[in-house]
């Protein structure tokens, strides 16, 4: 412990790194959490350290408490609202997407159909019933699923 208070300022920003790393690194912004709390050490240790507040150990608790506070606050909302509007849903294309082929049988929805491609046989499904014999190309590719439209 007594190390720790002679070096509280450089302490105070390897767990404030620490914490942001953590945060960036394993949780990927999950939680705001350890970003507020990693900012309001890395603010303190560096106020300490260049001599704008004292290095005690009640300083520290409150320079943290009140930091972590303000920027929870002023932070939470802009952060939360890039955090939902980041996520962008589109259809992944894959090699099986845009495949075309004749069907063998009639198909629907239940996926009673068959069809060999690439060294698989795949139950393929339609959202409309196809008669046998429609030229179709597949929309998407599930596991062992080969969802299909007719070719226009």
């Amino acid at each position: 412990m007594e190390f720790i208070l002679q070096h509280l300022p450089k302490f105070l920003l390897v767990v404030g790194v620490g914490a942001l790393i953590i945060e960036v690194a394993i949780l990927g912004f999950a939680t705001f959490v350890l970003l507020f709390l990693g900012a309001s050490l890395v603010i303190t240790g560096l106020l300490m350290h260049i001599g704008l507040l004292p290095a005690t150990m009640m300083v520290a608790l409150w320079s943290n408490a009140l930091l972590t506070s303000i920027l929870a606050l002023v932070l939470w909302k802009p952060l939360r609202n890039l955090q939902n509007n980041h996520i962008q849903r589109q259809p992944v294309e894959n090699d099986f997407t845009r495949h075309e082929f004749v069907l063998e049988q009639d198909a629907d929805v239940q996926g009673k159909t068959e069809h060999q491609y690439s060294g698989v046989r795949w139950k393929v499904k339609s959202e409309q019933p196809l008669a046998a014999g429609t030229r179709v190309e597949v929309v998407k590719a599930d596991v062992g699923v080969l969802w299909v439209k007719e070719k226009a």
